[in-house]
């Protein structure tokens, strides 16, 4: 989905990917070390949600600290490919100096120490990861609604009387929805916490479900798919942020590999339920399940979901101190926050594009993977030309088609132990040529892109030219999920690269990535039917991998002179 979607994610620690996560050691360079004040708390940010604060937990008595406001410095960052954090967490270089020499501030609240039971930290493990299965399974539901409606066609295009390109235009509007919402909504939770969001995005997300379940035109169906996404958006864009609330930073790794695969398991598993919907029934049997899905979900967010930011939280804890102690100096850094909803949302909405146009290096990485999920997209209509004509497949067997590129993602998943091994490799050969204990540089996270963008043409070709009806479909589909695995991992090289390379402006680059992502998932399945059609199957998809193979250089590119190139640019890290 457009992995703008969303947006929401990161790299845990600023370490981890979109797809998968990464290694835990910090860059020579992140932007705590830039920017925070000593003795001010660390933030961990994660990819695919909103950012997650990690104050460090500290007694609610009076005491002093460099800043008023160093505790609440953050740099949020996030995007579960499909969505990203709010902005607003950046840190506005120009107010540095002003921040260090702010009065010193006593009353200011935090935890009590290391089992202060309002810490999300201190629940047990068994609530967090239950919590972290069900705002994972919430991911994949949004994600998964957009190709779900890929295999109705067949039905609403005899029904409506519309062609195929406008009844596709309802995935395009929803994928659109995915990767604009969380530049507006993605930033309330700043201010807000999680669970509103939570609660009121996934609410409108299953009301929207029913107008397009009832719907009985296709304007109607249209306009509902393009509002669902955008209250979708905004779950995916804050909720990796509540794994990072509860884990901390040595237990984060095997949490967010699981909710930060979730919503690219999704798109993948949609047509597969889709194909035996639509065979035997209804295609507004589509939309029931996937209302009675949503529903479940957000029962069990409502019960079982609890508000887990820690500045909203903290808020929280210096009203009940207020109360208890009659002083009313008690307040929590969030609460002294000078910060607007309105400039947040505008910085969300405006630096992302400033980086596309400023920033070569970010632009590359972004049409890269942007052409990736569009191809992924178009995937959801060229499949069924494919197999219908080539195999004489029936509307379910084409769903279970798509059973490669599930597989595939899966496989890049599991390889994330190997680009962790690699990692610390590197990292471990820059100490011996005299670089600082555990530093780390931004190229560094560029293997596994490397590696997917030589998957990724491979993958192509090999199903370009085994489309033939001679050929047993099973080779095909061995193809597309090559090109899933490579495609994966070239999401996770590139958004853990963004994270540390733009370490100021991460969330910003994500987002820039994001939104760069849903314009082409949006964009390729309105012509991926007529391109098959004039261009023949093997020669369509070979065009596609040739345009894959003319952008697979550029992550080596920047392996190799990335740190050069950072040296010269406006919003990099130099080093």
């Amino acid at each position: 989905m457009a992995s703008n979607q969303s947006d929401s994610t990161l790299a845990a620690s600023k370490k981890h990917s979109y797809g998968i996560p990464s290694a835990d050691k910090p860059t020579s360079r992140t932007a705590d070390e830039v920017l925070r004040p000593e003795g001010a708390a660390a933030d961990i940010h994660i990819e695919g949600g909103a950012a997650m604060s990690q104050l460090s937990p500290q007694r609610s008595h009076p005491r002093r600290t460099t800043s008023g406001r160093a505790s609440l410095w953050k740099s949020r960052l996030s995007d579960d490919g499909y969505g990203f954090t709010s902005m607003g967490g950046e840190d506005e270089t120009s107010n540095r100096e002003d921040e260090e020499q702010a009065p010193e501030k006593q009353f200011e609240v935090q935890w009590d120490g290391d089992n202060d039971p309002m810490n999300p930290r201190c629940m047990s493990k068994a609530r967090k990861w239950m919590i972290v299965g069900i705002v994972s399974a919430g991911s994949a539901c949004v994600t998964c609604t957009s190709s779900m409606y890929t295999l109705t066609y067949s039905q609403i295009t005899v029904e409506w009387h519309v062609s195929r390109v406008v009844a596709t235009l309802g995935l395009s509007l929803f994928v659109m929805g995915l990767g604009i919402g969380p530049m507006v909504l993605g930033p309330l939770s700043e201010f807000y916490g999680r669970r509103p969001i939570y609660y009121i995005s996934f609410f409108f997300f299953l009301v929207w479900l029913i107008p397009c379940a009832l719907s009985k035109n296709i304007a109607t169906e249209l306009l509902v798919r393009f509002i669902d996404g955008l209250a979708g958006s905004a779950f995916l864009s804050v909720a990796g942020g509540t794994v990072g609330d509860m884990f901390v930073r040595n237990e984060l790794k095997a949490p967010m590999m699981i909710f930060t695969a979730s919503p690219f398991i999704g798109p993948p598993l949609g047509p597969m339920a889709a194909g035996f919907i639509n065979q035997y029934t209804t295609w507004r049997w589509t939309f029931y399940a996937l209302i009675i899905w949503s529903a479940v979900m957000l029962g069990l967010i409502a019960a079982f979901v609890p508000e887990t930011y820690h500045p909203v939280l903290l808020r929280h804890k210096a009203i009940k101190l207020r109360k208890e102690t009659g002083e009313e100096k008690w307040k929590a850094p969030i609460e002294v926050m000078q910060k607007s909803i309105l400039q947040t949302i505008l910085r969300s909405c405006y630096r992302p594009f400033l980086l596309l146009t400023l920033e070569p290096m970010c632009l590359s990485l972004c049409l890269f993977s942007a052409l990736l999920l569009g191809v992924l997209y178009l995937f959801f209509g060229a499949f069924e030309v494919v197999f219908t004509n080539n195999h004489n497949f029936e509307l379910w067997q084409v769903g279970l088609s798509f059973s490669g590129l599930l597989a595939g993602q899966l496989l890049a998943i599991a390889t994330d132990p190997l680009w962790h091994y690699n990692y610390l490799r590197l990292v471990n050969n820059r100490e011996k040529n005299g670089g600082e204990p555990g530093g780390s540089e931004p190229e560094y996270r560029l293997p596994p892109a490397i590696a997917g963008g030589l998957l990724v043409p491979v993958g192509l070709f090999w199903f370009a030219w085994t489309t033939y009806s001679s050929i047993h479909w099973i080779v095909p589909i061995i193809g597309s999920a090559v090109f899933a695995t490579g495609m994966l991992l070239v999401f996770s090289g590139v958004f853990t690269f963004l994270v540390d390379a733009y370490p100021l402006y991460a969330a910003s680059a994500l987002a820039a990535n994001s939104f760069t992502r849903s314009s082409f998932a949006a964009a390729f399945p309105l012509f991926g039917v007529q391109m098959y059609d004039k261009l023949g199957f093997q020669w369509a998809t070979t065009l596609l991998a040739f345009l894959t193979l003319a952008m697979a250089p550029f992550p080596y590119i920047f392996f190799k002179y990335g740190r050069r190139i950072r040296g010269t640019s406006r919003f990099a890290s130099g080093r």
